[in-house]
């Protein structure tokens, strides 16, 4: 582990080997994902600059490494969708349990608020309590269950659906900004209200 302090950073097609390296575990080993083949560092990059029109990716770095990395990701393809988004998290195994989670979804929660995003939806593989609780804890809460919606590692899967309200909605939503409309201190701020959670 290198002794740089973690900090918070936009995430560049430059981190897709790292953000690769952090996924890999979790679609090998886990139904957290419910991908099946890990994808290599060129289909990561493709994710990355693809999304970052409209939707915001983070990394928390240390360093040359990254601890984890969270980003959004639109709700539905359909127009009416467009004010609510998903949100994701992924840590590296052997930086968990530092702040990381926490402080990457602060971060990104803020950015999503300040680009006009109404509500944030997180799919959680149950069981998975560590995940549950990190959610709860920024205050989302539970509004469904999919049973038995996906089969991997030779079992079929729950998924729980939790929700967040960013903001009030109104009756005639502006369109929600892409990250590179937002102001550079709505940035600092972000990233500075997230770097604050992580522990050495």
């Amino acid at each position: 582990m290198s002794d740089a302090r973690p900090h918070l950073r936009p995430a560049t097609p430059d981190d897709a080997a790292g953000v690769a390296a952090i996924y890999a575990p979790y679609v090998r080993e886990t139904p957290i994902s419910f991908e099946i083949e890990p994808p290599d560092a060129g289909e990561m990059r493709r994710r990355i600059a693809r999304s970052q029109a409209a939707h915001a990716w983070l990394v928390c770095a240390a360093g040359d490494a990254l601890l984890g990395y969270a980003y959004t990701s639109a709700h539905s393809e359909r127009a009416a969708y467009r004010w609510g988004v998903d949100v994701a998290v992924y840590v590296r195994d052997d930086a968990r349990r530092r702040g990381v989670g926490c402080a990457l979804y602060a971060a990104l929660l803020r950015l999503a608020t300040a680009q006009g995003y109404v509500v944030a939806y997180a799919g959680i593989t149950l069981p998975n309590a560590a995940s549950v609780g990190l959610h709860e804890s920024l205050g989302f809460t539970p509004v469904g269950l999919y049973p038995a919606v996906g089969y991997k590692l030779g079992a079929w899967h729950d998924v729980g659906w939790w929700r967040l309200a960013l903001r009030p909605a109104s009756e005639a939503p502006v369109a929600p900004k892409g990250p590179d409309e937002l102001s550079l201190a709505e940035w600092r701020v972000a990233l500075a209200s997230g770097a604050r959670l992580v522990r050495l």
